[in-house]
């Protein structure tokens, strides 16, 4: 009745290549005595016989050349069709909502998305620079560029790149006022501060290098304060004061001389960077693709590198 199966497609391909019933029941991990019943069933469908079979040798019928030629035309066929779906998966698109920091997020995040749109134009991103990081059960966002590891479960951090919050200050400054030694020194300087998030308004924490480092808080204060990091840095490049400030935003300065590292035997608070997501969105492709991004970029640079 010439119906053709699917499944004895791959059946005959196997039974076709390997030339004999024993070898294609080990190939397919079924008896010998099944593989000639499969056979025969399949001879009985398409009413044809499709193999020569005597007790030394086997050979294709001209009918059987004519299965095993469509058979693997077709089996090629769906093979390319897996292909192309998975690849249409792998695919990142769709919308990308990203959030980050006023000054990193415009500095960093914001050309790494230039970047990330020319290789994956299929995915949009919309970009929310904010103050205050949103709070992580909030599901405005898909991906939160951040400081600092989060203290929730609920959530996938994925650390992006080391990063310390160093003391600095411009040499005139410190020309005009003197070079604090020890971390009680700074109550007495103008410190200019940045009031931003959960942390501790005017409260500067430094720890002792060494095992037996002790933690100092100190309580500093100034005439110049404000909730815009790049305010802040640029007060301190005109010698205003004292400043407590992420590496990746004075990087730079420190490099060419324009400020100079302040207590640099006291360790500071870390402020490594971690892209934050859902747990729900940890198989999203484009999401995983953008945070892969920003790994790659921010991992393979120097921090406060333009």
């Amino acid at each position: 009745m010439n119906k053709v199966m699917p499944a004895d497609l791959a059946f005959f391909s196997v039974l076709a290549r390997v030339g004999s019933l024993s070898a294609a029941a080990r190939e397919l991990g079924i008896s010998t005595p099944a593989v000639s019943k499969h056979l025969a069933q399949m001879e009985s469908r398409v009413g044809v016989r499709l193999l020569n079979r005597s007790t030394r040798r086997m050979s294709l019928t001209p009918e059987g050349e004519l299965y095993v030629e469509h058979a693997r035309r077709i089996l090629g066929g769906i093979e390319e069709l897996e292909q192309a779906l998975g690849a249409v998966k792998a695919t990142p698109k769709g919308l990308l909502r990203v959030n980050a920091t006023l000054g990193f997020g415009r500095s960093h995040v914001a050309p790494q998305i230039s970047r990330f749109n020319r290789k994956f134009p299929q995915v949009e991103v919309q970009l929310q620079l904010s103050v205050e990081p949103p709070p992580l059960t909030d599901d405005a966002f898909d991906v939160c560029v951040r400081f600092g590891a989060p203290p929730e479960s609920r959530v996938v951090a994925r650390r992006l790149a080391a990063n310390r919050r160093l003391l600095c200050a411009a040499p005139a400054y410190l020309a005009r006022h003197g070079t604090p030694r020890f971390p009680e020194d700074l109550a007495r300087h103008q410190c200019i501060t940045i009031r931003q998030g959960n942390q501790a308004y005017g409260v500067w924490r430094l720890t002792g290098r060494g095992r037996r480092g002790t933690l100092q808080s100190v309580k500093v204060g100034g005439a110049l304060s404000t909730n815009d990091g790049g305010i802040a840095v640029n007060w301190a490049l005109d010698g205003h004061g004292i400043l407590m400030r992420a590496e990746w935003d004075i990087a730079r300065h420190l490099r060419s001389g324009r400020l100079v590292q302040v207590l640099p035997q006291y360790a500071t608070p870390d402020a490594d960077i971690f892209a934050v997501y859902p747990q729900g969105l940890r198989g999203s492709q484009r999401v995983l693709a953008f945070v892969d991004h920003l790994a790659l970029a921010f991992g393979g640079r120097e921090i406060g590198a333009t």
